[in-house]
């Protein structure tokens, strides 16, 4: 399945690498790494994972307080955000996939 990212998730994505670039030298590295290993499960088994709101699934990051949020739409899996768990929850509900 090909993984589409919504350009907000894009954008926590790097801003969140960044934090933990500046944290510890080689930890951004990690996180992107961790994040990766969560886009691999969610591609292999795109519906295990706990629904949070209406289409929506969260998948925790391996040791981030992270989770990925995202959507099956036929063949693609929609990646709302790549959210810091201790966010204002639901922030992103009103992402759509872009046209």
């Amino acid at each position: 399945m090909r993984l589409l990212l919504d350009p907000a998730a894009k954008a926590e994505l790097s801003q969140a690498a960044r934090f933990y670039e500046d944290c510890r030298e080689g930890l951004g590295e990690e996180f992107l790494v961790a994040v990766e290993a969560a886009f691999d499960q969610i591609r292999k088994y795109p519906t295990l994972w706990r629904i949070l709101k209406g289409r929506f699934r969260r998948y925790l990051v391996q040791q981030f307080p992270y989770g990925v949020i995202s959507a099956v739409e036929g063949r693609t899996i929609y990646v709302a955000a790549v959210m810091h768990l201790k966010r204002k929850p639901g922030y992103w509900a009103f992402r759509n996939k872009p046209s």
